[in-house]
């Protein structure tokens, strides 16, 4: 079985989509010219649909503004397109038989695969075999946190949003555990 090395709580937790997407662009000061004219009209509903469960609205905010992009050449945060929502809810299910196999090997502190209660569900990666996944603990996504599952054999919990957890890892306020640093260089992925 792997190791919950711990969890870190947030000073604040940001709980107003907007201030955690204004957070995220002061600690990433070159996502701003990726920001999208006007928000994106992604289908939440074939998504949330397709996983049987809403989804936190910082993520909602970020995909609406934002395409799928990537950190420091290390972290990707993939986002729905208008027309590829298809495309992302297969990508997150594809992810979803890896968390799986983490569990019926023993590989995943416990914790199951999302529908199941509690369970993991994937919404970024790293280049390097990283999952970042929202554990489904209640009903309201938004209280959702973030389990980091590391290639290293750490898993380790953030009591905060996605969209903090991303600002935090790459203002240095979270401590990595388990992961490299991540650099602020940002490479927006066009659909």
């Amino acid at each position: 079985m792997e190791d919950l090395i711990g969890t870190q709580e947030p000073q604040q937790r940001i709980t107003d989509p907007a201030a955690a997407v204004h957070a995220l662009e002061r600690a990433i000061p070159g996502l701003v010219e990726h920001r999208r004219p006007e928000p994106a009209p992604v289908n939440w509903r074939l998504l949330e649909e397709g996983l049987g469960t809403r989804l936190p609205t910082d993520y909602k905010l970020l995909a609406a503004l934002y395409p799928t992009f990537t950190l420091g050449d290390f972290l990707v945060v993939g986002l729905p397109a208008p027309g590829a929502e298809h495309r992302r809810l297969h990508g997150i299910r594809d992810d979803l038989e890896i968390v799986q196999d983490w569990w019926e090997a023993d590989m995943s502190i416990g914790l199951r695969p999302h529908p199941a209660p509690g369970g993991l569900l994937p919404w970024a990666q790293s280049n390097q075999g990283d999952l970042f996944l929202w554990t489904t603990t209640t009903a309201e996504p938004d209280d959702w946190p973030v389990t980091v599952a590391s290639r290293n054999g750490g898993w380790w919990n953030y009591l905060g949003g996605a969209v903090q957890f991303v600002a935090e890892l790459i203002d240095g306020t979270l401590q990595p555990w388990e992961l490299p640093p991540v650099r602020p260089e940002v490479i927006a992925h066009r659909h």
